[in-house]
């Protein structure tokens, strides 16, 4: 097997090992924020929540700041798979780009169909998956899941996150502050101009990635878009294995996995459901979040997947059954840090309707999770010898 080959198929099984161990981490971290704000610890925990440090309270810290280095992996892992991974070429793009439209536009309409008026803001919240949680999902599969499934579920998830920043910055933009904007877009630009010049060490990207994270934070636009920005202007050319963007990628990779993520989710999935009234489990906002990620997700995701292919505008994932591939889009219903991420902007300061939100996200990922699980498991084993 060449040597570019085999570094490429290492850093994919490092990548889908990295997202598996950070899905059951961050299960672990939900568990324990539902048993914090279910308890007598609950004032504690809020207390602790909104405590000052500096300008910032905590929560904005993890929410604003923390999840902005997270946005900054994503945007590493896109421009990868865009340039030089499984994303690289329009052969490739086909299937998962299309399943990632339908995995986003069927939530959303379902959503609508249930909200109007002050609820609809809502309407991105199941739009979006969790690829820690789903690859942890397949991870307990072991090698019933086809390799090449868990590497089509990997690219649509990145192609799924993409959309989920391009949602953020268009629909979920506060009132901007022009000067600031106008100095985002001039650090922008220097960052733009040491690609250009092919500076490859990380510090200059780096101090100007914090110059732009402040001043995004302060336009109005949401703070993470500045991860992502920055990442797309990390270099790739040259050594590939050894360019800047991998190694910050490799870099970024266990302390976002391990640490952020988690912490995200320790942070916002305590919903305090013994305090919930009665009508919040069948609230619009409820049942349009978890009907979106449990009906919505899979509908979208594996209806057009088999359009495209019985329309052969695709080949489906090798030695991946229909069942398997039902199995995987009932998976993409597992929308935990993201449409967590979405509800805290979609509501703002409307502790109901986010309560509402996040059981919906709750009850719907659940279920998406253990039903793509028990059909994965009853689905025809593949073939031995296509391991990672």
């Amino acid at each position: 097997m060449p040597a570019l080959l085999r570094s490429r198929l290492g850093a994919l099984r490092e990548f889908l090992e990295g997202q598996s161990a950070s899905g059951l981490i961050l299960i672990a971290a939900a568990l324990a924020a539902l048993l914090l704000a279910n308890s007598p610890l609950r004032a504690g925990y809020d207390a602790l929540l909104h405590r000052d440090l500096g300008p910032l309270s905590l929560l904005h810290w993890i929410n604003d700041g923390l999840m902005a280095i997270f946005f900054l992996l994503v945007g590493l892992e896109i421009k990868r798979e865009a340039l030089d991974g499984q994303l690289a070429g329009w052969s490739r793009r086909i299937l998962p780009g299309i399943a990632a439209i339908g995995g986003m536009v069927v939530p959303a309409l379902l959503y609508l169909s249930l909200n109007r008026g002050a609820t609809a803001g809502g309407w991105a919240i199941p739009a979006a998956t969790d690829i820690a949680f789903a690859l942890a999902v397949l991870t307990l599969l072991g090698p019933r899941v086809p390799a090449s499934l868990r590497v089509f579920l990997a690219a649509l998830a990145i192609i799924d996150d993409l959309g989920a920043v391009v949602i953020i910055a268009l629909f979920y933009t506060q009132q901007l502050a022009l000067a600031d904007v106008a100095g985002a877009g001039l650090v922008l630009a220097l960052l733009i101009g040491l690609n250009r010049l092919r500076v490859r060490r990380l510090s200059p990207y780096l101090l100007l990635g914090l110059a732009l994270w402040v001043l995004v934070l302060r336009s109005g636009i949401h703070a993470t878009i500045a991860g992502v920005l920055l990442a797309f202007t990390i270099p790739l050319a040259g050594d590939r294995m050894r360019s800047p963007l991998h190694r910050l990628e490799h870099a970024l990779h266990r302390p976002v996995g391990l640490l952020i993520v988690p912490l995200f989710g320790l942070a916002n999935a305590g919903v305090t459901l013994l305090g919930l009234p009665a009508a919040a489990w069948g609230a619009p906002v409820t049942l349009g979040v978890a009907g979106g990620l449990l009906i919505g997700k899979v509908t979208g995701v594996f209806g057009l997947m088999q359009l495209a292919i019985r329309l052969k505008l695709a080949e489906p994932p090798a030695q991946a059954t229909t069942v398997q591939m039902l199995g995987m889009a009932m998976l993409c219903g597992i929308g935990f840090t993201m449409s967590i991420f979405i509800t805290l902007l979609a509501f703002p300061g409307n502790a109901l309707l986010q309560a509402e939100a996040k059981l919906g996200v709750l009850m719907g990922s659940l279920l998406a999770g253990l039903l793509g699980y028990a059909l994965l498991r009853r689905a025809a084993p593949r073939s031995p010898g296509h391991g990672v």
